[in-house]
């Protein structure tokens, strides 16, 4: 009887071979013969599964991305009762990979973006995925200023593109040493409180203040 293949199994060995690579030495230099030997599988196995680098680097962009999602959706779920801004802060810690647990993730990323540079299938990945995160923002952003009922709305789109290109930015940041986790995890609170001042009504006028 023939052998069973986990064809699906082998795709996401060989993505997390890529992953470790790529936290190692970057994507430029990585080749098939490199994946394979570290994912300890043939080199037919690889080609059997990916045409070629581009369609191999391709899935492990879709399988780094899917992990984060996953991540920032298991963070959310654990507190359904919380705000709209509550649930937008959590958001952005987890898309910002600041903790020392996610240093690795951290340089997987950038890899994938430093090749997105000169890749435009991995730079139309990328752009699907800031897009979602971007709606996703947004989406927060606009019930937070719904909820608070200020006079001068926020602009959602605006606040959730700004947001994005903070948390995006100050990963870079961390890994290189410029700023340590706790600045980094300090200027993206900091931001979140200026925003949440701007959608905090003013407090409610006294009894004295109404005679005046």
């Amino acid at each position: 009887m023939p052998k069973q293949v986990d064809h699906v199994g082998r795709r996401r060995l060989i993505a997390e071979a890529v992953c470790r690579l790529a936290d190692e030495r970057g994507l430029e230099g990585v080749t098939l013969r490199d994946v394979a030997a570290c994912a300890q599988v043939s080199m037919g196995a690889v080609q059997r599964c990916f045409r070629n680098k581009e369609e191999m680097l391709l899935f492990a962009l879709q399988y780094v991305s899917e992990r984060i999602a996953q991540r920032v959706q298991a963070r959310l779920v654990r507190s359904p009762a919380q705000s709209a801004g509550t649930a937008l802060g959590h958001a952005a810690n987890e898309i910002s990979l600041l903790g020392e647990e996610h240093r690795a993730e951290a340089r997987v990323w950038l890899a994938f973006v430093a090749q997105a540079a000169v890749s435009k299938t991995l730079a139309g990945v990328l752009r699907r995925n800031y897009a979602a995160l971007q709606q996703a923002f947004t989406d927060l952003v606009s019930q937070a200023d719904e909820a608070a009922g200020c006079a001068v709305p926020l602009d959602p789109q605006r606040e959730a593109r700004a947001l994005l290109a903070l948390a995006d930015g100050l990963t870079t940041h961390v890994l290189i040493g410029h700023l340590t986790s706790q600045e980094a995890y300090t200027v993206l609170d900091t931001h979140l409180a200026r925003l949440w001042d701007q959608v905090t009504p003013p407090p409610p006028h006294t009894g004295e203040d109404s005679a005046r």
